[in-house]
């Protein structure tokens, strides 16, 4: 978006997807039925989506304004330019069924909220789980310091059954040879999600490491010369932002690599001098666990079609997140 003088001051990341009504599953049953009846999604017919927003990362990352702007006139712009982008292309025109703009974090509501005035309905989503990284931490012992007797011996516990395990750096030399496995194991993870929006091509993992270097985190986890898991993650200013991970069950349940996962997230972070680790969706439970808080997010969606857009309404005001019981680890 340019201003009078064609001078960039927002962007907007968009693309276009198929959403299926079986990538919802058993949670959200009741919704998916509602849905159905109601005409606003179908169980035969893919809708095609236009996302605002990276459709992997939890996160305010889909529109970028510069500092000192109108921003509630800019993102009501956007919206409006969206819609012409679409309307101006007469094959998208004919496709697109609906919008979506993604994972907007309380600061930003004030100025979200304006896309209402666009006939976009807000709702709730899974939150963003969080850990701020305390500044005396310097080591993981630090940490592990910081935290109440029966979270210690939690984490010790599954320090101990993970000892097994050894982890190798994916570095751009050796990447070709883990990938197979790597994303046989995310996949796993991925069949057991209860929300998706799509696959991640893991071959994308080669970019990552090739343009950001040290900066990707990228491990393995080995349990003697089998891949059992893997964390990925980027390094974003002041935040270590996870990636996906990927899991072999049968072995989690014996050496508790997720667990070892989640508290190396936190190793790395305190080791980088970071301020926080953002964990993303799901399992918020067991990331509350190692201190992790949920970050509320807000998407905001209109359908194409007058009519159904005002059922879209009714049909979100009963999507909620799904309850956790959120633990408290750290002492006071």
């Amino acid at each position: 978006m340019l201003d009078k003088k064609k001078q960039a001051i927002a962007f907007a990341s968009i693309k276009i997807i198929d959403f299926y009504l079986n990538s919802i599953k058993t949670d959200f049953g009741l919704l998916r039925r509602v849905g159905e009846s109601l005409g606003v999604i179908s169980a035969k017919k893919a809708l095609k989506l236009l996302i605002c927003g990276n459709l992997f990362v939890s996160g305010e990352h889909g529109i970028f304004i510069k500092e000192n702007q109108n921003k509630k006139e800019i993102i009501r712009e956007i919206a409006k330019n969206i819609h012409q982008f679409i309307n101006s292309n007469h094959k998208l025109k004919n496709q697109i069924d609906a919008f979506l703009l993604k994972d907007f974090p309380l600061k930003s509501l004030s100025i979200a909220n304006e896309l209402k005035k666009s006939g976009y309905h807000a709702f709730s989503v899974e939150p963003n789980m969080k850990l701020e990284i305390q500044e005396h931490w310097v080591n993981f012992n630090d940490y592990l310091g910081a935290v109440k007797t029966k979270f210690r011996v939690k984490a010790k516990r599954a320090l101990t059954l993970s000892k097994a395990l050894s982890i190798e750096e994916v570095t751009f030399q050796n990447i070709d040879k883990q990938l197979p496995k790597m994303t046989a194991l995310y996949e796993k993870v991925a069949g057991n999600a209860t929300f998706d929006l799509g696959l991640f091509n893991l071959e994308t993992y080669r970019d990552l490491k090739k343009q950001f270097g040290n900066n990707y985190i990228l491990k393995t986890y080995w349990l003697e010369d089998e891949i059992v898991g893997f964390v990925s993650g980027i390094v974003n200013e002041k935040s270590l932002d996870a990636h996906f991970v990927g899991i072999d069950y049968k072995r989690n349940r014996t050496h508790a690599v997720y667990q070892r996962m989640l508290y190396d997230y936190v190793e790395i972070a305190i080791q980088l001098k970071l301020k926080t680790v953002n964990f993303g969706r799901t399992a918020s439970e067991i990331k509350s666990s190692i201190g992790a808080v949920p970050e509320n997010l807000t998407m905001y969606l209109r359908h194409k079609k007058t009519v159904k857009n005002k059922i879209l309404k009714l049909f979100l005001q009963r999507v909620q997140p799904t309850p956790f019981d959120q633990k408290f680890p750290f002492k006071k």
